[in-house]
């Protein structure tokens, strides 16, 4: 099992497939597709304004087809192409070099959007503002599991080019809200609202903003404080196991893709080593980590190893890969397993072609990690998987 390969390149292939997991549809995706296909022979960066041209514009005509649908009163049905006209100009905005010309109209369309549906849609997602104590906000969407008293919770982190809503339609937390667990998908520092909107570049302190998160979780009355979880996507492997390991308020944890010493990756990818998550990689990478130029940035991440920090982790904790991943080494995620040596209770979950889900956070296929992660947080904080 692999990536869907339409374009010539990975990066493209990979927003595609991504897109494709998050509810694209085939049609709309070949009606985007086909026009630049030959633009995306040029390489990962050229072509990204034309990409963004043809996805918007399939995206301008689903809003125009919802407004429709509403004047119907088919509110359902108008959440529906919301959702997608979403889900395409967060994919088109993703694509652009940071200060590209459209990148922040887009962005702030999308987002729009998002909330429109999640209103004429009824879907089980609220948009939460947690302080994080520095006159700054980490935006997020709370999805509740069903039924009265309280739920163990799970915080959810972005990677490097993610976000909260895109957390959302990896349906991991439609998957947890169905067997009892809460879920709270957070733009962290460095990504999504925090990064675009406020300014925020990321950490590799990771405990720093999920302590806030927990703090949060412990005030809502349907949450177990004694049970809440951390998970990350992604570049999130880095950022889930560092929060549990300096954070003894989690329960448990799992990474969907094992990011053990992220710093060392840039090394490799400066050879041209390994694959890259998005166009334009080294102007997106400084402007998340707030970084002017390649000495800065190297500095400020040279902490974004787990090396040393693993062994600090004393409650579950799975590990969960890829085996045919493009963009981080399976080795690492062996590495990260084997420190967790006083963890009572650690697993390593390698995704395989008998399966699938081999590529990078299952791009190729994200229901077997969403489910093996989703189970593994009941086995470790309660619910139910039947």
């Amino acid at each position: 099992m692999a990536l869907f390969e339409y374009f010539p390149n990975y990066v493209w292939n990979l927003s595609l497939s991504i897109a494709m997991q998050s509810g694209a549809q085939l049609g709309e995706i070949i009606d985007m597709s086909a026009p630049i296909k030959e633009a995306a022979g040029k390489g990962e960066d050229a072509g990204t304004l034309e990409f963004m041209a043809e996805w918007v514009k399939k995206a301008e005509t689903l809003i125009e087809l919802a407004d429709e649908d509403e004047a119907r009163g088919r509110n359902f049905s108008a959440s529906a192409k919301l959702e997608r006209a979403s889900l395409y100009l967060l994919t088109a905005e993703r694509m652009q070099g940071h200060g590209h010309p459209g990148r922040e109209a887009t962005y702030a369309r999308a987002r729009a959007m998002f909330d429109k549906s999640t209103v004429l849609g009824k879907f089980n997602r609220e948009r939460v503002e947690i302080p994080l104590g520095n006159g700054k906000t980490m935006a997020a969407l709370w999805t509740r599991a069903p039924g009265d008293g309280k739920k163990p919770a799970v915080v959810y982190c972005n990677g490097l080019d993610s976000c909260k809503e895109l957390l959302y339609w990896s349906w991991l937390p439609d998957a947890l809200a169905r067997r009892g667990i809460s879920t709270l998908c957070v733009d962290q520092p460095g990504t999504g609202e925090a990064l675009r909107l406020q300014g925020q570049p990321a950490t590799p302190y990771s405990e720093e903003w999920a302590s806030q998160a927990v703090d949060w979780l412990e005030q809502q009355p349907e949450v177990d404080s004694k049970k809440i979880g951390m998970t990350g996507i992604s570049l999130g492997g880095h950022y889930a196991p560092r929060a549990v390991a300096y954070e003894p308020r989690f329960a448990s944890g799992a990474c969907w893709g094992a990011n053990h010493n992220w710093y060392e990756v840039q090394f490799k990818r400066l050879k041209r080593e390994g694959e890259n998550p998005v166009p334009h990689y080294w102007a997106h990478v400084y402007w998340v980590f707030g970084a002017a130029d390649k000495d800065e940035f190297f500095e400020k991440t040279k902490d974004m190893n787990l090396n040393g920090h693993m062994d600090r982790i004393k409650v579950p904790f799975l590990v969960t890969h890829g085996e045919s991943d493009r963009q981080i080494s399976v080795d690492y995620a062996h590495q990260a397993f084997e420190q967790l040596t006083n963890c009572p209770k650690a697993e390593l979950k390698i995704f395989t072609t008998r399966e699938g889900g081999v590529e990078h956070v299952g791009a190729d296929n994200m229901a077997y990690g969403r489910d093996y992660i989703a189970d593994w947080f009941v086995d470790t904080l309660g619910g139910h998987t039947a």
